[in-house]
């Protein structure tokens, strides 16, 4: 095992499976304590269980993000337990029912329902501002606090504008426009923590096989988080503020 991030707390939302269980464990592979956040507690043990069978040091961590008090919850057993955070990936996201992603109903942008696109921001985007806001007194702790907000091309306005995209014909507008939203706090964030050494940043894990598509991507969740890792790892004059998928730049 590497131990590069030993002495690391990461923390990583919707990391009982999928990309973010992947994460976790690539995290914890290079030596990071990780905390698997989980809306349910006993998945949430099991996958950490899973993670310390192969050395890694895991722990569950209780969070559902679109309840406050679980994120408060979080929030205090981390500064009890570590003092501090040093890796945050919001990570938790959700497709609603009514939103024609991926499969047989394909409902037009303006005939999505208005409490579709509530549920879908309740998780996507205000979970992912309330979690950071909740921790990031504690990444301030860190001497080299990193926040990874994972989004999609599919919330990329450039892509979504071109008819030559790879998925052109992906026009969710709940989820899209959820990544979008999600784009848009990274840079806003970036810009307020400038001047301190956290580093904040949107990931774009690509086409991934989960089961928030019924696993239709013809990506791995191994390259699904090359990305994430590589944000959540970032030298002290890495990026910050930006859009990357694992080649590049993602255009916003």
């Amino acid at each position: 095992m590497s131990e590069d991030l030993k002495g690391k707390v990461a923390l990583i939302t919707g990391a009982n499976k999928g990309i973010g269980y992947e994460i976790a464990r690539q995290l914890g592979s290079r030596g990071a304590i990780v905390l698997v956040g989980a809306r349910d507690i006993k998945r949430g043990e099991e996958a950490a269980n899973k993670l310390r069978l192969n050395e890694i040091d895991a722990r569950s961590v209780q969070l559902d993000v679109t309840e406050q008090k679980t994120i408060d919850s979080a929030a205090k057993q981390i500064e009890s337990e570590f003092g501090k955070l040093d890796i945050l990936v919001n990570n938790a996201g959700i497709v609603s029912d009514g939103d024609a992603y991926g499969g047989k109903l394909r409902l037009p942008p303006s005939q999505v329902d208005i409490e579709t696109l509530r549920h879908t921001y309740e998780t996507n985007v205000f979970g992912v501002f309330a979690v950071t806001k909740a921790l990031l007194p504690l990444l301030k702790k860190s001497t080299a606090g990193r926040i990874v907000n994972i989004s999609s091309g599919l919330g990329s306005l450039t892509q979504n504008s071109d008819p030559n995209y790879e998925f052109a014909d992906s026009k969710p507008l709940a989820y899209n426009s959820s990544k979008t939203a999600v784009n848009a706090l990274t840079v806003l964030l970036a810009a307020e923590l400038k001047d301190t050494p956290i580093k904040i940043n949107a990931a774009d894990p690509g086409f991934t096989a989960t089961d928030i598509n019924q696993y239709q991507g013809y990506r791995t969740v191994e390259q699904g988080a090359i990305a994430a890792v590589r944000l959540a790892t970032l030298p002290n004059d890495g990026s910050s503020g930006g859009f990357f998928d694992e080649d590049g730049v993602v255009p916003w």
